[in-house]
């Protein structure tokens, strides 16, 4: 693929310590498979030969119900919000001695000459905001509002 577009971000699940309740490791399993199936977004392109995968628990919920609606933003708003995130990003994943390994594990390959549509900066974008008020981050100059 020419473009590769990967967000992956595993979270780990918190799970309380004072139960004492004993659940079989198929029923965790399942529990575990079905969060992340709910809380995966994947867009993806053929004829631009990308994909952005994005597995955040409780990312697809805040997306339904936080974020502003498709056609709030212009397409060119969130590119141009979405290059300034990603530099920052990229910046973060190259100084692991500065930065939390765990938020920032991947590289994310956005380029500005490339149109990538309205679905894609529109996830991307929402993302990023989510992102920034769930792990108190800031991606640049500006504060990440809904």
């Amino acid at each position: 693929m020419k473009t590769l577009i990967y967000i992956l971000l595993v979270c780990g699940f918190i799970f309380s310590c004072t139960t004492t309740k004993k659940v079989s490791h198929q029923t965790k399993n399942d529990k575990t498979y079905a969060i992340t199936q709910n809380d995966t977004v994947t867009i993806s392109n053929d004829e631009l030969e990308y994909q952005i995968i994005i597995i955040e628990p409780g990312f697809n919920t805040w997306l339904v119900s936080r974020a502003k609606p498709e056609g709030f933003y212009s397409q060119q708003y969130m590119e141009t919000r979405n290059y300034q995130y990603v530099i920052e990003w990229n910046q973060r994943v190259n100084q692991p001695q500065h930065f939390r390994t765990d938020l920032y594990e991947m590289q994310i390959d956005y380029q500005s000459g490339i149109d990538y549509g309205y679905e894609v900066n529109y996830k991307l974008y929402n993302y990023f905001i989510y992102f920034q008020l769930t792990y108190k981050q800031r991606l640049g100059t500006f504060n990440p509002r809904i």
